[in-house]
């Protein structure tokens, strides 16, 4: 079971959608309103939505037919960095110029016990399904970062996933490690959707295929697929020290970490179209927009 929210007419509306592909309108305003009334009936946000659409018809438009916006306005987004051999082998690569038989602080960083988490992005710098990302007008190697993302309670309980792009600079990354701030955060840095898959809704999160495909000018010039047993860290491990000594806010957004990397050659450009797949949540589409615009 899914959860989005989608536009009709001037009203965002909150809705359920099944395995089949059927939309059920909700009665909730918002995704954390659901998450509550489950709570207050001390049963599951699943059990919730099965029974508010057990007697009921879905609406006759398909969901590809719906103006989606962002599943949930996360108050904050965090993400977690070479959490997969491939982004350490990223990382490795621009930080040395290529010299990937160097041992460098991403190789520390993938074997410490203390994970790598940074503050990514806050609702008014995320962008949803549909929307335009924007490139950083002081880099020239952008790309994506297709990964899982975690929807988090203000205690650290995992809610359900959704799919994030954790824009990057690799350029300014690269050139220094204390950069990182800027190589992550700027405006339209990170989307996230199309929609919430419910934690009790899947049954091995450890299981899930990822794809991110590129497009420009119509033609495909990036595809990678992954896995999230790839992953080097538990979700709750990453969880635990995002939670540790930090006030965390409902709705929280938790980012996983990528396992896919465009080829080195390979920079973003205004126009080009980016598709994020994951298993059982759906595929989430974002235009890219020049600098500046």
């Amino acid at each position: 079971m899914r959860i989005i929210r989608y536009q009709q007419e001037a009203v965002l509306q909150l809705a359920a959608v099944t395995d089949q592909g059927d939309v059920y309108p909700l009665p909730q305003s918002d995704f954390l309103s659901l998450q509550k009334d489950a709570d207050a009936q001390g049963i599951t946000a699943l059990e919730l939505v099965r029974s508010a659409i057990a007697d009921k018809q879905p609406i006759d438009e398909k969901l590809e037919a719906l103006d989606l916006a962002v599943p949930i306005e996360a108050p904050e987004v965090w993400a977690a960095g070479v959490t997969y051999q491939r982004s350490r082998e990223a990382r490795n690569y621009e930080a040395t110029g290529g010299k990937l038989d160097a041992v460098t602080f991403y190789d520390k960083v993938y074997d410490a016990e203390r994970p790598e988490i940074f503050f990514k992005s806050t609702a008014a710098r995320t962008v949803g399904p549909g929307a335009e990302v924007q490139l950083r007008s002081d880099s020239q190697w952008q790309i994506p970062e297709p990964e899982l993302g975690l929807v988090l309670g203000s205690q650290g309980k995992m809610l359900g996933y959704t799919i994030g792009n954790d824009m990057s600079c690799r350029d300014i990354e690269g050139e220094n490690p204390l950069y990182l701030p800027q190589a992550k955060m700027w405006k339209r840095s990170c989307s996230l959707g199309p929609a919430i898959r419910l934690v009790d809704a899947v049954d091995n999160p450890y299981d899930l295929q990822i794809a991110c495909r590129i497009y420009r000018q119509g033609d495909k010039v990036v595809e990678g697929t992954a896995n999230t047993g790839q992953l080097k860290r538990k979700l709750e491990e990453l969880v635990s020290f995002l939670t540790r000594d930090n006030e965390l806010f409902e709705g929280t957004v938790l980012l996983t970490g990528t396992c896919i990397v465009p080829p080195n050659e390979f920079s973003l450009a205004a126009g080009d179209r980016i598709e994020i797949e994951i298993t059982g949540i759906g595929t989430l589409v974002n235009s890219v927009a020049g600098a500046g615009c």
